[in-house]
Parts: structure tokens; sequence; C-alpha cells
């Protein structure tokens, strides 16, 4: 899940070497958390939310083919 996470978010925002993905495992859950540069954070959740949501989405569909749950917090 990691690796497919850092893969769509690299491909999104204009500093790809810059972008801190944390996983924290907690149970069944993990819980990752992103850290972008401000001009970053903007692509990355795009216009009204559609960008984070679909890649919230896909992550989530991701952890449960695995019996997971993920959950994607962008962290300023």
């Amino acid at each position: 899940m990691r690796e497919f996470l850092e893969f769509v978010i690299r491909q999104l925002v204009e500093f790809p070497d810059d972008m801190v993905l944390t996983e924290i495992p907690s149970g069944r859950t993990m819980i990752f958390k992103l850290q972008l540069r401000r001009g970053d954070v903007g692509r990355a959740i795009g216009r009204n939310g559609q960008t984070i949501q679909a890649i919230r989405a896909l992550l989530a569909s991701s952890a449960a083919r695995h019996g997971q749950r993920a959950i994607l917090e962008i962290v300023e």
C-alpha cells in the first residue's frame, strides 16, 4: 500500500523529493501521514477535494483486499 501511495502522490506534486510519507500501524488500521511543501498540498487535495478523495478511496480499496483499514492524513 505504501509503494502505491508514494507512486500516485509523486506523480501529482511538483517537488516529489520533498514528500515525506510516514506509516503508523495501529492494529488492523494503517495511518499514513503525508507532509508536502505548501504549494504541493493544493495539488494533492485538488479542486473541492476531489483528488484526495479519489486517492483515499483507492487506498481504502487496496487495504480492504488485505483485510485492513487505511487512513491518509495531510500534515502541514
